[in-house]
């Protein structure tokens, strides 16, 4: 289909949403999250559609830019690594406010917790706890990372399965949200 990134940032963005890579609907329309799975992901985060695009509140970067291909059985391909590599640093170097990373989806819970990430996905976001900053450290680089699953239907059965992640993960993550944005 062609390169086509989708991204929002702006230096006053205190939060940041670390996604995957757009899919088809989201590459049609180069707006990042214009899908079933953005519908959900505003839910858990507790914002309307207004806020979540207001780029000097929310940063959107996904781990690749653009639509990355289907594969054989015609879910989305991983995203492309070079993206990351060539361009993940310079642009968290223009995120200067940020406090809060939202890491949607295992590439992207990969790419930022790295090592102390845990071997499975769910391990690692029933661990979100530890990847917080302290709530009375101001400090400017301190930043609190949040590991989600990815917002598609296709983890409705995960979601079901661990009932904590909406008992206990998204009521907090709400109300940092609802801090960060005013």
């Amino acid at each position: 289909m062609g390169p086509r990134p989708v991204f929002q940032i702006d230096p006053q963005a205190r939060i940041l949403i670390a996604g995957q890579a757009p899919g088809r609907r989201v590459h049609e329309t180069g707006v990042p999250f214009d899908d079933p799975s953005g519908e959900r992901l505003r839910d858990w985060l507790g914002v309307s559609r207004d806020l979540f695009y207001d780029a000097t509140q929310i940063a959107i970067l996904p781990m690749g830019f653009c639509f990355p291909g289907l594969d054989d059985k015609g879910g989305d391909l991983p995203p492309r690594p070079e993206c990351a590599r060539l361009w993940r640093a310079r642009l968290f170097e223009a995120l200067p406010e940020l406090r809060l990373v939202l890491l949607v989806g295992n590439y992207a819970i990969r790419w930022h917790l790295k090592n102390r990430a845990a071997p499975r996905m769910t391990e690692t976001v029933a661990r979100w706890r530890e990847y917080r900053r302290p709530p009375a450290d101001a400090s400017p680089e301190a930043i609190s990372y949040v590991p989600v699953p990815h917002p598609s239907w296709r983890n409705n059965a995960w979601i079901k399965r661990n009932p904590w992640f909406a008992e206990e993960l998204l009521p907090v993550l709400r109300a940092e949200v609802a801090r960060l944005t005013g």
